[in-house]
């Protein structure tokens, strides 16, 4: 099944962030908490947040932090190429699950050598938080999951309507940030994305159970 991910997007005070996340997590699979702005004591304060207001910690990543990550409870960590490697993590929070953000096809297989459970790769198509910067594309995209050993979760540009193209290429899942998190009604976008998610899963699994030309049917 295809997963859906939410990114915090740094612009909502922890207690506005918890509010929104409580409305959305119903339909998505992970929210990651992503404040670049906050000290790990603020950060930790706003997981406790979004810990209190229902977010389930199975749910719950934590960006860069390990240790925040490990003192919630949290289900997995997100890290950055500044960040610990995957393999030190592990050796410190075997239960992590560990994401890797990747930019890259090189990146991705690095990844997965490094032994992080999945990487985020980004970004796809033209977004207003990488102002300036080219987008990867469909293609790329492709190129990054034949060459990554882990699940690849896109990220960048990514709405209900083109996510159906982002599956196809293989990703195994999407992730959203100012799709979800400035959505003027937050938990609607979030039900589209699931939608758009549901119906990916539906076309592929009706792509690969249809028969084989000429094949198929009870010989008389």
């Amino acid at each position: 099944m295809h997963e859906l991910h939410v990114i915090s997007d740094g612009r909502l005070h922890p207690e506005a962030l918890a509010e929104l996340a409580a409305a959305v997590h119903p339909m998505v699979d992970y929210i990651h908490l992503r404040e670049k702005s906050l000290s790990a004591l603020e950060l930790l304060a706003a997981a406790g947040m979004l810990l209190q207001a229902g977010i389930p910690p199975a749910k719950l990543v934590i960006n860069d932090r390990v240790d925040v990550a490990l003192a919630v409870g949290a289900a997995g960590a997100q890290l950055a190429w500044h960040s610990l490697p995957p393999a030190g993590v592990r050796g410190i929070a075997p239960g992590l699950r560990l994401g890797r953000s990747v930019h890259s096809r090189e990146e991705a297989a690095e990844a997965g050598r490094q032994g992080a459970d999945f990487c985020l790769y980004g970004h796809v198509f033209p977004t207003a938080c990488k102002p300036g910067q080219q987008e990867r594309g469909l293609e790329q995209l492709a190129e990054a999951v034949r060459w990554s050993r882990i699940p690849l979760i896109a990220l960048g540009g990514i709405t209900p309507g083109n996510a159906g193209a982002v599956l196809a290429k293989g990703a195994a899942g999407i992730a959203v940030m100012s799709g979800i998190c400035g959505a003027p009604d937050p938990a609607a976008a979030a039900r589209a994305y699931r939608a758009a998610v549901h119906q990916a899963a539906a076309q592929a699994e009706a792509l690969n159970t249809v028969p084989a030309p000429g094949g198929g049917g009870e010989q008389a």
